[in-house]
């Protein structure tokens, strides 16, 4: 099966995201999805659910943590039935940092606590769609009451998995490491990559170990759907490429400091120049940081190509590896960013 091209929604005012959505429908893509930056990632979609009619609709991320998982199900209920059967839910732990201090929630370790969170949710949407019990009860979150009143009942559009059983809404985790990729294949149905990833890197560690973690619950690598947003450089004129260029290595080398995301710059042996953008990002020196990236990094982690080659660019590179791709387009936003995918998809 070919890759599927999916858009982000860019919000900038709720105003618009009706009509970026249709715009986006139009002009073909197969999925819109939100991110959790500085909006809601689950209000937008409301309105894109009763805005178009075929794409998929999905959050890559909404932060797990800084929800319970009754308000999660909520929401996600609420899409899936406005939507008729069509979104999504996509969850990410994000770093210390910013549960702690931006969402103001205590942390602890994220993949023992994600896990619970799954299991939770599991537990909700079989118990509104199925009449299950609500019996789950962890170290973080428990699942004991429902009553009538507050049950929103089965769906009439509810997420069948890759084997036909029907679970309401399709549950997806973005991660990087090896940890989070082994829950992806146990417990769920879709697994978000990191933009900052190889080929390299999917081949030799994302893949195999969804795979090991969905052998856990008798599943196979095909159960799993991989998802990722890809690097893109493109332009018309030379201008417009150096312009991009430059944009998305300072980007890649902004993710790259990331001591979390240091293995997937290791596996090329690229493990002291991570360290070394570590160290420098501490000091603020974000140009010295771009200047540390290469070529042989740009080629790894970017597909660059005018617009029109820029669609089977990327299927060629994910095939058999992703089965959606969105662009990250680092040096565009707004309108311009709609424009520019818009021709990439065109020529699709």
């Amino acid at each position: 099966m070919s890759v599927l091209l999916d858009t982000t929604l860019a919000v900038r005012t709720h105003a618009d995201v009706a009509a970026e959505a249709r715009a986006a429908e139009a002009a073909g893509f197969a999925g819109i999805w939100t991110e959790e930056t500085a909006h809601d990632p689950f209000l937008p979609l409301m309105l894109a659910a009763t805005a178009t009619e075929r794409v998929s609709l999905g959050t890559a991320i909404a932060v797990a943590f800084a929800r319970s998982p009754m308000a999660t199900a909520q929401a996600a209920w609420d899409l899936q039935a406005a939507s008729g059967g069509r979104f999504i839910l996509g969850l990410g732990t994000q770093v210390r940092g910013h549960v702690e201090r931006r969402f103001g929630v205590p942390w602890s370790a994220p993949v023992p606590r994600l896990r619970e969170y799954l299991l939770c949710l599991r537990a909700i949407f079989a118990c509104w769609q199925h009449d299950a019990p609500p019996s789950f009860r962890g170290e973080h979150y428990q699942f004991t009451l429902m009553t009538p009143f507050f049950n929103p009942g089965p769906l009439a559009h509810p997420w069948p998995d890759a084997r036909g059983e029907v679970k309401g809404v399709p549950i997806w985790i973005a991660g990087v490491n090896e940890h989070l990729c082994r829950l992806a294949g146990e417990l769920c149905d879709g697994f978000h990559v990191h933009p900052l990833h190889s080929t390299n890197y999917l081949q030799d560690v994302t893949l195999p170990n969804i795979e090991r973690g969905a052998r856990r619950t008798g599943r196979s690598l095909a159960d799993i759907q991989r998802m990722s947003t890809a690097f893109v450089i493109t332009g018309d004129t030379p201008d417009e490429l150096a312009h991009a260029r430059a944009a998305t290595r300072q980007q890649i080398a902004f993710y790259a400091s990331t001591p979390s995301y240091r293995p997937v710059l290791a596996i090329h042996g690229w493990g002291a120049i991570a360290d070394e953008l570590t160290a420098l990002s501490r000091q603020g020196e974000w140009q010295a940081m771009a200047d540390l990236i290469t070529e042989e990094m740009l080629a790894a982690f970017t597909v660059e190509g005018p617009p029109g080659q820029i669609a089977p660019f990327l299927r060629r590179k994910y095939a058999g590896l992703l089965d959606r791709v969105s662009m990250y387009l680092p040096y565009t936003s707004g309108e311009a960013y709609h424009r520019l995918a818009a021709r990439i998809i065109g020529a699709a």
